[in-house]
């Protein structure tokens, strides 16, 4: 290992526990035991790889959590959700919050501007060395579906599964403790131009979809024999999965791909827990 890996590994390693730590106090000491590295050049290394202070990336990090309560969990307060976040009020909160994003908790909450949300995570903890996951060839069983389709910029996706939520909550259909949750990317948002990236929101429902303002309809996950490995984690990490199926486990499987795009089932969902707790299978179709 060369010594950019070196570091590289220590900074996910740091960021990592960042993410497991978010509701306890987390000061440059930690960090530094964390990465192995003295206090006086740990900093320096963080911020010329990540391109924030580790301060700013705590704070950056407890933003991001406070950012999917209040889009997804209308039951919490604001105030609830400030504290949890490490601020002393929620004023404080306010304030921070729409200095870093432009608006207002109570405006995001209501109408989120998620495309300029994500300019301020346009930074990626690196990954760490070669990949080495479990891949499993199972038979996936065909999943009828009721599914709502985001056709733009990937960086609006969350905009379109609001609107799922909110039609799995008005009717009662596909609920999501019973039901299981996917999404079916239909191209690389990497090499995809904005208007035509398309992407499937979809929740396992068996019979009609009656009609309704959201756009959501009936549809079907087909099944076949498929590769799957589990992601753990954030889902803004989820293409090193993605691209580790196609680039090491693929050419050397012996396998033929099915004229069906990969897509997720998101085992645990983002309003539900900690990004760090996030677990998502993807599947590859085979022939």
């Amino acid at each position: 290992m060369n010594v950019a890996e070196h570091h590289r590994a220590r900074i996910r390693k740091v960021c990592e526990f960042i993410q497991h730590n978010l509701d306890e106090e987390i000061s440059l000491e930690q960090l530094s035991a964390v990465a192995a590295c003295s206090k006086y050049h740990f900093h320096r290394i963080f911020q010329s790889f990540m391109g924030v202070s580790t301060i700013q990336y705590v704070q950056l990090s407890r933003m991001k959590r406070a950012s999917f309560r209040l889009a997804f969990e209308p039951d919490r307060t604001i105030t609830e959700i400030a504290f949890e976040a490490s601020f002393d009020s929620p004023e404080a909160f306010s304030r921070a919050f729409l200095r870093r994003f432009g608006q207002t908790p109570s405006q995001f909450r209501s109408c989120p501007e998620w495309q300029s949300w994500y300019a301020h995570y346009e930074f990626n903890p690196p990954m760490n060395g070669e990949m080495n996951m479990e891949v499993k060839i199972v038979n996936f069983e065909q999943k009828p579906v009721a599914l709502i389709e985001h056709r733009g910029h990937s960086q609006r996706v969350l905009e379109t599964a609001a609107k799922f939520i909110t039609w799995r909550k008005e009717t009662g259909l596909s609920p999501v403790k019973k039901s299981e949750t996917y999404g079916v990317p239909y191209s690389d948002p990497a090499n995809t131009p904005e208007e035509d990236f398309r992407f499937e929101i979809c929740g396992t429902h068996a019979g009609e979809v009656p009609d309704n303002p959201y756009g959501v309809k009936q549809g079907i996950i087909p099944g076949g024999r498929c590769a799957v490995v589990r992601h753990l984690g954030s889902h803004d990490r989820i293409s090193e999965t993605v691209y580790y199926l196609y680039r090491q486990w693929l050419p050397s499987s012996g396998e033929e791909l099915r004229d069906f795009p990969c897509f997720f089932h998101y085992l645990n969902l983002i309003h539900e827990v900690d990004e760090c707790e996030l677990m998502t299978d993807i599947y590859l179709p085979l022939k």
